[in-house]
């Protein structure tokens, strides 16, 4: 029978490669009372932090320096963690520096200028001996799209990100034929870029074009073995980020990222913003909330293709997003993967039985998804 320590040693022996006495942190964040979690949503935040103290504690027994933070919960995907998680990760002598130079708190907030993001880059890189190599990022929250995950990265570390997980998905995504997934996210991203528009109808209405035009898509295969690499579990996506102020179209949501809607919303899209939203569905609300924090956060951020096969839930964005032929469009931050608007807001939501057209140098079209079926090349 498999258990969760078999997914554990799977975890940090096939995706991130760990050999013995190399420096591994596991982090979570706990559920602040004003979130107003569902019995349902704290019971699974409970168990994901839980989950994360166990892995942690596996982590140390089997390669003998892991280390465990906490800490409560950001406001939003994309927001900074607190100073405690940047200690755990990069060491109190980079975390002092960084204070010294008056940069942390601007990281945090991210409002740090080019010269000051070198400064940092500068601290960061000194002092990389005694940052972690191995990081596992269990919180609620995700901290992909920030700049502590970015420098940690540029430190050297191998970063895998699991926000909104749920333990059981050990069991099912996570046991994807690892390689297989990383052949076809290759071959998808390959096709991709060829491309310099890319085109996506799906039957609920949702009509999106996107620029992509010196735009490098890449591809999260879940195989973090590498010095700096970075990727979300479970994987399987291929992801870029769409030329700013050109995407145009109409985005359909018929589900929120941890629920389906009653009602679908329509998202208005023009010249790369969101612009308005239709629709009587209580999410609205939240989402103009959302949106209204900054016009940064309207920015269409991401274009996301899943292609784990394993992947089946469509009421947890982690995993939503990598189920085979489907699409995700984030709005917010992009400048972790290639874009230029940095907020403390990244938000995705999939849509299911896309079409998707790639559109070349020269106007010739090709259809890489058919109704959410993968054509073959």
């Amino acid at each position: 029978m498999y258990t969760l320590e078999d997914a554990f040693r799977s975890l940090f022996a096939v995706n991130m490669g760990v050999t013995g006495g190399e420096r591994i942190l596991v982090f979570s964040d706990t559920v602040r009372p004003e979130e107003g979690a569902t019995p349902e949503e704290n019971d699974r935040r409970l168990r994901l932090f839980q989950a994360a103290r166990d892995a942690a504690g596996f982590a140390g027994r089997a390669f003998g320096n892991a280390a465990f933070v906490s800490f409560p919960s950001t406001a939003a995907s994309g927001a900074e963690p607190p100073e405690v998680l940047w200690r755990g990760a990069f060491g109190d002598r980079v975390v002092d520096s960084l204070k010294a130079a008056g940069v942390l708190d601007l990281l945090i907030v991210k409002q740090a200028d080019s010269g000051q993001l070198a400064h940092a880059r500068e601290i960061v890189l000194a002092g990389r001996d005694a940052a972690a190599e191995v990081v596992i990022a269990m919180s609620n929250n995700s901290t992909s799209h920030t700049r502590f995950r970015s420098l940690l990265n540029l430190a050297g570390a191998r970063f895998a990100s699991l926000p909104h997980f749920d333990p059981e998905m050990f069991f099912t995504s996570m046991r994807v034929d690892w390689q297989a997934l990383s052949a076809r996210t290759m071959l998808l991203t390959e096709r991709i870029n060829r491309a310099t528009e890319i085109l996506v109808e799906t039957p609920n209405g949702t009509r999106m074009r996107f620029a992509k035009r010196g735009r490098e898509a890449a591809g999260d295969d879940g195989l973090l073995t590498e010095p700096g690499s970075f990727g979300n579990l479970p994987a399987g996506e291929v992801y870029l980020a769409p030329l700013e102020g050109l995407s145009q179209g109409i985005m359909v949501l018929e589900y929120a990222p941890m629920r389906r809607l009653a009602s679908p919303l329509e998202l208005l899209v023009k010249d790369g913003m969101v612009t308005g939203i239709r629709g009587d569905e209580p999410y609205r609300g939240e989402l103009e909330e959302k949106l209204g924090r900054s016009d940064l956060n309207r920015n269409i951020a991401e274009l996301g293709i899943g292609t784990n096969d394993r992947a089946t839930r469509p009421d947890n964005i982690l995993e939503a997003e990598k189920i085979m032929g489907t699409i995700h469009i984030a709005m917010g931050d992009n400048s972790g993967f290639g874009g230029t608007v940095s907020t403390p807001f990244h938000e995705d939501y999939v849509f299911y039985g896309p079409t998707l057209t790639a559109v070349d140098e020269a106007g010739a079209r090709e259809t890489l998804i058919d109704k959410g079926k993968f054509i073959a090349p």
